[in-house]
């Protein structure tokens, strides 16, 4: 199983949670990061580091949010991989 960066994210990208993957699995996109589940160890060291809490193992998506465990798979291969904290977004 692999976790999930679902809606919260969305034009806030917090990057807490990066500094704390032991296997490098986050990318950044435009407006949100990604987890490719590919490289996701389901370690969940990175689900409390979320301000946002924006992260959720794959099963434990909420439902409107299901969409995004396709989203995260799709987009992350295609995004640069973020390993470093940055300024989030907007006014968080």
């Amino acid at each position: 199983m692999a976790h999930v960066v679902a809606e919260p994210c969305f034009n806030c990208k917090y990057t807490d949670c990066v500094v704390v993957c032991p296997v490098e699995c986050f990318y950044e996109g435009e407006s949100m990061l990604y987890i490719n589940p590919q490289e996701c160890i389901d370690c969940e060291a990175c689900v409390p580091e979320c301000p946002v809490e924006a992260i959720f193992q794959e099963d434990n998506l909420p439902e409107e949010w299901k969409g995004y465990k396709e989203l995260n798979a799709e987009l992350a291969p295609t995004c640069p991989v973020i390993t470093e904290k940055k300024e989030p977004m907007g006014d968080h």
